[in-house]
């Protein structure tokens, strides 16, 4: 073997030992760090009356009196914090419903869940989404 045929050996398996090195550095850190949270921002509407009583996506019965919502983007059976833009207030309510195919607005809420963020006199209002996920969380209080 040549100098310069060793020479580039030389140089290949250093630039592969540091390219190993800084994929496995890179891997361990994207496995032990948290995971972006999923938020949305957009319109939210309240259903409405007509569809009490009826069967749900999921196959819950919708009452307006629950902290449920529909979404055509989130997962059914996720649970959400909707915070109103204009007013900051806030509430968790359960995706259990999907809204009809063509509707463009990002969550369909029953109407005590409007209530809770203050909109129910101008039917729409912009909003955050936040994605908590399937476990219902600790601090959620349907009332």
């Amino acid at each position: 073997m040549n100098q310069r045929t060793a020479c580039l050996l030389a140089c290949m398996t250093i630039c592969c030992h540091s390219f190993a090195q800084h994929a496995h550095k890179s891997h361990t850190a994207q496995k032990h760090s948290k995971k972006p949270a999923d938020i949305h921002y957009g319109t939210a509407s309240f259903y409405a009356n007509k569809f009490e009583g009826r069967k749900t996506a999921n196959g819950e019965i919708f009452s307006q009196k629950k902290m449920t919502a529909a979404s055509n983007i989130i997962s059914l059976n996720t649970w959400v914090r909707v915070t109103n833009v204009h007013n900051k207030k806030s509430t968790i309510v359960k995706i259990n419903d999907r809204m009809h195919r063509d509707n463009k607005r990002l969550i369909d809420m029953s109407h005590l869940a409007a209530k809770k963020l203050g909109y129910t006199g101008r039917g729409i209002t912009r909003v955050k989404v936040e994605v908590l996920g399937k476990k219902r969380p600790e601090d959620w209080v349907e009332e």
